[in-house]
């Protein structure tokens, strides 16, 4: 399993509107992408970096989204990001969420 980590400064305040636009915009605009697992929305706590993380059943898919979605995925985020985020592609080792150590494992 393969994880994207985006990280993006937020505008002032924008922290509710952000919540908003990953639960009612963003997220339906993932589930139907081929090999799309899970999204996990942060805020550090000064409210001024959000952080997307999504779960992928495989590199080859999350590297698909990169460049078939991601820009559409990103324009319902545009009103509250104050910059260019920064992505970075991981593969997933350990998590107690989506067992992901057996399946691992397993490979």
């Amino acid at each position: 399993m393969f994880a994207r980590i985006v990280s993006m400064p937020l505008k002032a305040g924008a922290t509710s509107d952000f919540r908003r636009a990953i639960e009612n915009e963003v997220i339906p605009l993932l589930r139907p992408h081929k090999g799309f697992v899970d999204e996990i929305a942060l805020v550090s706590s000064d409210g001024k970096t959000a952080f997307g993380i999504s779960f992928w059943d495989s590199k080859e898919n999350a590297e698909a989204y990169q460049h078939a979605g991601f820009a559409a995925v990103m324009k319902p985020l545009e009103s509250v990001v104050a910059g260019p985020s920064q992505v970075q592609l991981c593969e997933v080792t350990n998590s107690t969420a989506h067992k992901i150590a057996a399946v691992a494992a397993a490979r």
